[in-house]
């Protein structure tokens, strides 16, 4: 057998190795990008928590005062008979 057969038979089976690493390197596990998806959603989480912790506060107690006062004024005129 000739160097120019052995080194083409020797291609042959490097070019079937790569095709076939590459085909199992590439195929896509199945829920493993949900799982990315959800801790990075979560570590964004976590760091708006800490950068942004005194603006959601009062972000927060701005909502809560509101709807306090929107609840007051229902229930005192619940209370008082009168309709808006």
């Amino acid at each position: 057998m000739s160097n120019k057969i052995k080194n083409e038979k020797l291609a042959d089976v490097f070019k079937a190795g790569m095709r076939a690493l590459a085909r199992k390197g590439m195929k896509k596990e199945p829920g493993i990008d949900g799982i990315l998806v959800t801790v990075g959603l979560c570590i964004i989480a976590l760091v708006l928590c800490v950068v942004m912790k005194d603006s959601m506060t009062t972000f927060i107690q701005t909502i809560v005062n509101s709807l306090t006062n929107e609840a007051q004024k229902i229930l005192t005129g619940v209370a008082g008979g009168s309709i808006l």
